[in-house]
């Protein structure tokens, strides 16, 4: 496995793979990286002859108020975990090669509407951070495939449709969440829960998956969502929202509109004591 930090590096190596006619796959990350994330390096693997995986700690994607200094970096253990699973290439910049005009003066990019639900109105900006910092990427890689969480499921929407719109020649996969044993899904934030607030965080994914049954077994979306927020809330979380959508644009579902969509997805954001947690879960009425 090699590292570069520069980007005159890691286009002479992809260049001698594509003068092979190699094909390349790209998973980007900001470390800290888990078994989830290992998954996604495992898939891209999979996929195309040789896999890129960035290391950044993007500053656009967090507000004044979130955790980008305390986000935790363990870029030595990032990389023994990568070498492991015949990673080619880890590419490793810093934020004056990211945006060598200062993070606020930079060109960005923003993908409307959709960028502006759910996550965009409790996190305002942080779809076109992702956007910018992820397009940015693809142009300094060029890979044929990137690999995305489910996990993060508006993300991976978002992303899809700005490579859509602006045609970028890249495939988007999207690769199934990974959970821990007792159901909570893996995320490099559970690492700030303490002992209670972990054993409390399962109840998020317990919560969605009684909220599909509810769904399938003819109880309104109002209503459902009302009890799923309760659930939790009398559980001690801070529920930002638990909503029920169509899963290719996450558009609003009405009840004459429930059984004709091919997919649904419930999401959910909610904080257990300061930690925020999001999850998500895809099911169609015919399960």
């Amino acid at each position: 496995m090699q590292t570069c930090d520069n980007i005159e590096q890691l286009r002479s190596k992809i260049k001698a793979w594509r003068a092979n006619n190699e094909s390349v796959a790209f998973v980007p990350t900001m470390g800290n990286l888990h078994d989830g994330h290992i998954s996604l390096v495992e898939l891209a693997r999979e996929r195309a002859q040789h896999v890129v995986v960035s290391i950044y700690v993007n500053p656009l994607q967090f507000a004044p108020h979130e955790d980008f200094d305390s986000y935790p970096r363990t870029l030595q253990d990032d990389l023994d975990k990568l070498a492991a699973v015949d990673t080619d290439l880890v590419f490793t910049p810093d934020t004056s090669l990211i945006y060598p005009q200062g993070e606020r003066e930079n060109t960005f990019v923003e993908v409307p509407e959709l960028s502006d639900i759910l996550e965009g109105e409790f996190r305002p900006g942080f779809f076109r951070g992702v956007a910018t910092v992820v397009l940015k990427l693809f142009n300094m890689v060029q890979p044929d495939i990137a690999v995305f969480g489910e996990k993060d499921f508006q993300q991976l929407l978002v992303i899809r449709r700005m490579v859509e719109e602006l045609d970028l020649p890249i495939e988007i996969v999207g690769a199934p969440i990974i959970r821990e044993t007792d159901g909570l899904a893996m995320s490099s934030r559970n690492n700030y829960l303490d002992e209670e607030e972990r054993a409390r965080s399962r109840l998020l994914s317990e919560t969605l998956a009684a909220f599909c049954n509810q769904i399938k077994q003819g109880v309104s979306v109002e209503k459902a969502e009302q009890e799923a927020k309760k659930q939790l809330q009398s559980e001690g979380f801070s529920v930002d929202y638990v909503s029920l959508r169509e899963a290719s644009q996450l558009s609003q579902v009405g009840a004459d509109e429930l059984r004709n969509t091919p997919e649904l997805v419930v999401l959910a954001a909610a904080k257990v004591g300061s930690t925020r947690l999001i999850d998500n879960m895809k099911f169609t009425l015919s399960d």
